[in-house]
Formats: structure tokens, sequence, C-alpha cells
């Protein structure tokens, strides 16, 4: 299935959800959804990945064992990290009165399916 219509589904269960990105562990765009700047969801993805590199390093030296998920909450707006496998993650961006567990719940759906698609 598509990258980019599993991240328009995702988006579409969410009202208020601002976009959505696939990025490999470089942090460049594989695909992406957003009701923003193509340019700004991108730059999101990137620095993103960025914070889940240091997280999944930080983890490693504590014998922590894998990074599921993050979740970033600040006065904006709030944003789910999903790690898909090693070289790709996905990121959404939700707007402030979103709840979190919701959003999680189906971001962690469509993880489930972009990871059967990837493998």
């Amino acid at each position: 299935m598509p990258f980019k219509y599993l991240l328009q589904e995702m988006l579409d269960q969410l009202p208020g959800a601002v976009g959505a990105i696939i990025a490999d562990w470089e942090g460049e765009a594989v695909d992406q959804v957003a009701r923003l700047d193509d340019f700004e969801i991108k730059v999101l993805g990137a620095h993103k990945g960025i914070i889940l590199s240091r997280l999944r390093e930080a983890l490693q030296r504590l014998d922590g064992g894998d990074l599921e998920e993050v979740l970033i909450c600040f006065d904006q707006g709030k944003t789910l990290i999903a790690p898909l496998n090693e070289d790709y993650f996905l990121v959404l961006t939700v707007e402030p009165q979103v709840m979190a567990g919701k959003a999680a719940f189906v971001m962690r759906r469509c993880v489930e399916q972009l990871r059967q698609d990837i493998s």
C-alpha cells in the first residue's frame, strides 16, 4: 500500500492533525502528508530524526532496549516519533487540543502497516 495513502488515512482519523512524514536515518523525507508547507514538514522530520537518534544512543548506553516511540508536548502542539525499523521513522504532529493517547493509538496502527510494507 502506498505510504502517502497510509499517512493521509492517519491524518483523516485525527482531527487536529497537522502533518506526518516518513524519513530515513539521515532525515531525508521518503513521503509526507501535511496541512502545512512541505518544506516545514521536511525540516520537522529531519529535526525529530536527530532527537530519535540521540535517544537511541542514550538507551544503548543504558542497556535500555529498543525505543518504541517518543512524545514531545509543547504549547503549540504535540509531536510523536516512532521508529519503523533501523533505517526509517515516522513523525506525526498534532494541534495542542488533540489527546496524546488517541494520537498515539492512531499512529501505532499506521506504524504496524508501514512496517509490513517496508519489510
